[in-house]
């Protein structure tokens, strides 16, 4: 996983007194927001992406998002991984559902400073089996946090996302935004305990960090959100913690040192009904069940 950070180690990382995630440098593609890297015939359509209705965890990154059929008066929606719950990473095969959580978020507007403080009263859903995923239920409903703070939820895309695709990866928690495409799509990924389906694979230029966990990912022809950033494999081991491993339809082993990844979402949309409630038997819904 893309490492989770405590605050302790945040501060350490400002002085420059841990060793890894190595992050002293300054952000280096948020200069880059509004243009996407070229990719076939998309880069002309691209639309500008920035911070606004992305969030800060303590520990991760986040975005509050909508479906397409949301309506304003909903509660909203907090997006990120299953391995940023404040209670832990879930086991293989555990989902959590409808626990409470009064988890604040530091909301920020589009140039990334602080909008406001957003609170969950649940958590509607996690896990990390098949995919990481975190869903919290906010106390604010979307037309509220938008006559408040003026911004707008981010919308979740309801289809599979495409190869070769320009994305930005935007990172709440650092204010920073990487830019990149879809290099393609993992059959498995199993990282420790956990193995993930069909994730996205980054090309190389999204060399995301600890705290990244959590980032949506936006596909700029659209800006819509496609995946959510979640892990990378740091020092080329096989199939273990932070060092994923891709496995094929035929079991083969790949292993991409520096390479990273993220879990679609699309699969998300069909699972959330009327009130933006979680329903795992909703026609469509794939999402493991507890």
């Amino acid at each position: 996983m893309k490492k989770p950070l405590a605050g302790a180690l945040l501060a350490l990382l400002l002085t420059g007194a841990a060793a890894a995630p190595a992050v002293a440098s300054a952000p280096q593609d948020t200069a880059d927001r509004a243009a996407a890297p070229a990719s076939r015939d998309r880069a002309a359509t691209a639309v500008a992406v920035d911070f606004a209705g992305t969030v800060a965890l303590s520990n991760c990154s986040g975005s509050v998002v909508r479906t397409p059929s949301s309506l304003p008066t909903d509660p909203a929606l907090v997006l990120s991984n299953g391995h940023c719950l404040e209670t832990g990473f879930p086991a293989a095969g555990e989902v959590v559902k409808d626990q409470r959580s009064s988890r604040s978020f530091t909301l920020l507007n589009s140039s990334g400073s602080k909008a406001g403080t957003l609170r969950a009263s649940k958590i509607a859903y996690a896990t990390m089996t098949d995919t990481d995923v975190s869903i919290y239920q906010l106390t604010k409903t979307y037309a509220q946090i938008q006559s408040q703070y003026g911004i707008n939820a981010l919308t979740l895309d309801d289809a599979h996302p495409t190869q070769g695709a320009a994305i930005k990866v935007v990172s709440g928690y650092w204010k920073r935004i990487y830019s990149c495409n879809v290099d393609g799509f993992v059959y498995r990924l199993k990282e420790g305990e956990w193995t993930w389906k069909d994730s996205v694979r980054y090309t190389s230029s999204c060399n995301t960090i600890g705290g990244t966990s959590g980032s949506p990912v936006i596909d700029t022809a659209t800006g819509r959100v496609v995946a959510v950033n979640n892990t990378g494999n740091e020092s080329g081991e096989s199939c273990t913690v932070n060092n994923p491993c891709e496995v094929d339809e035929s079991g083969a082993v790949t292993v991409r040192q520096g390479i990273n990844y993220a879990q679609q979402t699309y699969t998300i949309v069909p699972c959330i009904g009327a009130g933006n409630v979680i329903d795992l038997n909703r026609a469509g819904c794939l999402l493991p069940k507890p």
